[in-house]
């Protein structure tokens, strides 16, 4: 198995250009097509704040107003895709899926469409073996990265979130957090293309971190019948935070990739009282694969 697809929603952010040259470090490594897409706002949606008693000009003001920002926008997203595409080198523009097959090494193309970003973002990476997602701005509240949350929660997919700086390499040396919750197991299965191609892989496990499931052992035996083998590890919190034990352990084993299930706790409970998962979307400095 091999990611083929990988898909990228770009909203323009200074983190966009990172994942960008993240996303092509993956596509560099599986041949793969990346596709960007831009999901820019729909002038329409204004059009329910009628019932919030503003008048029908002041609506077609606003909505005239959303047109122009939203516009403004998308060019500054084309324009950062197309200085990316313009300066790296051995990558082809493929808009079809013709082209892309045909291709010899890694494809990239672009395309802005209107909508909710949240719906528009987790349908579409139903199609794609994998979504790539900026990280999270350091001055923007983690909880409010609506494509990160709507392929996490509704589509299915794996999501790959790219550190503040684009790696030097990639899956050389994984982690994998262990806790036994359904959430663990599907990443590590959505991480086996990684896995099998990986230096090194570690199995990290902590007393603290373990819900409702299969031990270490377990997941270890399981990674055999893959012919994978990983060196289980057990990891410590830092000052009680798990979240900072499972990052520190990783850095410590100089891991380029980390993988783990996301919100085994509600998420709710995550965004009042704080989390693994983040705690680690916050923080992590190298990417981190997630399924949820």
């Amino acid at each position: 198995m091999a990611y083929r697809r990988l898909l990228l929603p770009l909203t323009g952010t200074a983190a966009g250009e990172a994942a960008l040259a993240t996303a092509l470090n993956v596509a560099r490594i599986w041949n793969a097509h990346v596709h960007c897409l831009h999901v820019r706002v729909d002038a329409r949606d204004v059009a329910p704040l009628a019932g919030e008693g503003l008048s029908g000009a002041m609506i077609e003001e606003m909505m005239a107003a959303t047109e122009r920002e939203s516009g403004e926008r998308a060019n500054r997203v084309r324009d950062l895709f197309e200085r990316f595409a313009h300066h790296v080198g051995g990558v082809m523009l493929a808009n079809s899926a013709e082209t892309a097959l045909k291709a010899d090494g890694p494809t990239l193309s672009f395309e802005s469409i209107a909508g909710r970003e949240e719906d528009v973002v987790a349908q579409q990476s139903r199609l794609y073996d994998l979504a790539v997602v900026p990280h999270p701005e350091a001055e923007e509240d983690v909880s409010s990265s609506d494509a990160l949350h709507a392929v996490l929660f509704d589509s299915g997919r794996p999501v790959l979130i790219a550190p503040r700086e684009a790696p030097a390499t990639i899956g050389t040396r994984v982690c994998c957090a262990w806790n036994g919750s359904a959430e663990s197991a599907a990443a590590i299965a959505a991480a086996l293309p990684w896995l099998h191609r990986a230096n090194a892989v570690r199995l990290l496990y902590a007393d603290e971190y373990q819900r409702r499931g299969p031990g270490v052992e377990g997941i270890r035996s399981y990674l055999r019948w893959h012919e994978i083998e990983a060196e289980p590890v057990l990891f410590k919190p830092l000052t009680k935070d798990v979240g900072a034990g499972l990052l520190g352990a990783a850095r410590d084993f100089r891991a380029d990739l980390l993988c783990m299930g996301a919100y085994s706790h509600s998420r709710l409970r995550q965004l009042i009282l704080g989390g693994v998962t983040r705690h680690i979307l916050e923080n992590s400095d190298m990417p981190v694969l997630m399924c949820r």
